[in-house]
């Protein structure tokens, strides 16, 4: 397909901003991969290995002052202060650190440079340094890219049909029932217990500096895939509907606020990202910009706080099913009455 381009391309409606819940098209696009590319410059895809290591050293760098900050002066306070200075380092350095585990995101993805060695050096480095086993996540990963939307082979975030949900579904399906479900989606990625052979610093010590900031990490890593791939609007496909572009195209770009620079934008990128994977971060916005014309109503983003959005697909989105009467038996929808 090159590597991108100008080119005239039919484009569709584009859909109103204003209303993120209205379903996306779920037909065949009138556009093709090959045209969706075209329309990116060229550079979009160049990889740099100097502005990708600078994001490298700009977050490690950050990640260091935070520590000799938490490491020098918190223990320093008074014991009120003390106690509600170590939930804002975790905040701040969970942050920054979910920033390093994109960098390496974007190694998996040979997006790093043009060297799959140096990617795989520098994502081993960084996944290892954030308890992240590098090389299964990168295969299961490649998976999730190949088989998004599907609900046969798809692995992340796959959402069940309403015969399989389980018995306690209705039991939770109510406000407490909510926040005890978001609880432990976003806290289950970490292991419960992590036994360190530490002299002198003792496990507290571990846990206030790596592993609460490791928590927030965890978390938004679950949150930002889940709010990704989780959508009123968005359709998922039986194996005799889905394509690859389409599945492609079932995701939603989101808004953090100031925290999509933290990370890297992969948080309002991720409809660019799942069409050209290779691309590096630093230019998927640009990228994103020229593609939303010609995607129009097959582009979906919601700017709905992450917060709110998290509550509300927690509540609108429990399981999925074809609508009644609909000819499509393959493409399902997220319901929420039990």
């Amino acid at each position: 397909m090159g590597a991108g381009g100008r080119m005239a391309v039919p484009s569709t409606p584009m859909k109103v901003e204003s209303d993120p819940l209205k379903r996306v098209p779920c037909s065949k696009p009138p556009f093709t991969l090959s045209q969706v590319k075209k329309a990116i410059p060229p550079h979009c895809f160049e990889r740099s290995v100097l502005r990708s290591f600078s994001y490298v050293v700009h977050d490690l760098t950050i990640a260091f002052i935070f520590y000799y900050i938490a490491d020098t002066y918190i223990h320093q306070l008074p014991h009120p202060l003390s106690y509600l200075a170590w939930p804002v380092y975790w905040a701040l350095q969970g942050c920054i650190l979910t920033g390093v585990w994109v960098v390496a995101h974007e190694c998996g993805h040979h997006a790093f440079s043009d060297y799959q060695w140096l990617d795989d050096t520098v994502g081993l480095i960084l996944h290892s340094c954030l308890l992240v086993p590098y090389f299964s996540w990168k295969y299961s990963h490649r998976r999730h890219h190949s088989n998004t939307g599907s609900l046969d082979r798809d692995e992340v975030f796959v959402p069940k049909q309403k015969t399989a949900i389980g018995w306690y579904a209705k039991y939770l399906n109510n406000p407490l029932g909510r926040v005890i479900t978001l609880t432990v989606t976003l806290t289950l990625g970490w292991p419960l217990y992590l036994a360190f052979n530490v002299s002198a610093k003792g496990l507290v010590y571990v846990f206030c500096i790596y592993g609460g900031p490791l928590l927030v990490v965890n978390g938004f890593l679950v949150l930002i895939t889940l709010l990704q791939h989780t959508h009123p609007s968005l359709p998922h496909y039986h194996s005799s509907e889905w394509d690859w572009f389409r599945g492609a195209l079932a995701t939603v770009d989101r808004d953090y606020g100031i925290l999509n620079k933290v990370f890297h934008n992969i948080t309002d990128t991720h409809v660019a990202h799942h069409l050209f994977s290779t691309m590096p971060h630093y230019h998927a916005m640009e990228a994103t910009k020229a593609i939303k014309p010609i995607l129009g109503e097959y582009y979906q983003f919601d700017g709905t706080p992450f917060y709110k959005a998290m509550w509300r697909e927690a509540k609108e989105c429990l399981y999925v099913e074809p609508d009644e009467g609909d000819q499509n038996k393959g493409v399902f929808w997220y319901r929420n009455k039990i």
